[in-house]
């Protein structure tokens, strides 16, 4: 639930699966790995499946196959399955989540690749209660954004997001551009902006 601080509780570890979306991204990955550490059940979405090995070393359950996720829902509610949910890839992607959300569940909406829109109704949100959180790392105020960080050193397992990052130089930048909207990357990419 909201706060006046903006923040939300997810439900507790044992509640059910937490969903995943973009999980081989490194906002999912990074999701995945604090999920997983908290002690939460989670069901990775991904199209790739030559990452099921990373995923489920990051403390994915289980995962589902995106195509599962993408189509516009054909009904306003459908059975519930998630006890929350991390999605980064919008459209009708986070459509279908919202109308499988449990009662009075969350998701966090974090991205878009999948698109802007979102068709579905209002239906989840009159009869389960359902959350749909957006995201703001632009005027976030200091207080909640030095929490957050706060809570990252605690809940990030540092031995996994060294497992997930990867660095390369500014001149690989072109290549690496080509690969992330080709979908060939995975995890975090830092860009170390003082090698050639």
């Amino acid at each position: 639930m909201g706060s006046s601080t903006g923040t939300f509780e997810l439900a507790p570890p044992g509640a059910g699966e937490v969903l995943v979306t973009g999980a081989a991204g490194g906002l999912g990955s990074v999701a995945i790995a604090v999920l997983a550490r908290l002690g939460h059940q989670v069901m990775a979405s991904t199209g790739r499946s030559a990452t099921h090995d990373y995923l489920r070393g990051l403390g994915a359950g289980a995962i589902i196959d995106r195509a599962l996720l993408a189509k516009t829902p054909e009904r306003p509610l459908d059975g519930e399955r998630w006890a929350g949910a991390i999605d980064a890839v919008g459209g009708t992607t986070l459509a279908t989540i919202l109308t499988q959300l449990k009662y009075r569940a969350s998701v966090a909406a974090c991205g878009l690749a999948g698109g802007n829109d979102l068709p579905m109704t209002v239906i989840p949100f009159l009869l389960r209660g359902v959350n749909l959180l957006g995201i703001d790392s632009v005027m976030c105020p200091l207080p909640e954004r030095l929490a957050a960080w706060e809570r990252l050193v605690h809940d990030v397992p540092m031995d996994r997001l060294d497992a997930m990052t990867e660095t390369v130089p500014l001149a690989a930048l072109p290549d690496l551009a080509d690969a992330i909207l080709k979908g060939e990357t995975r995890g975090r990419v830092v860009v170390d902006v003082n090698s050639g």
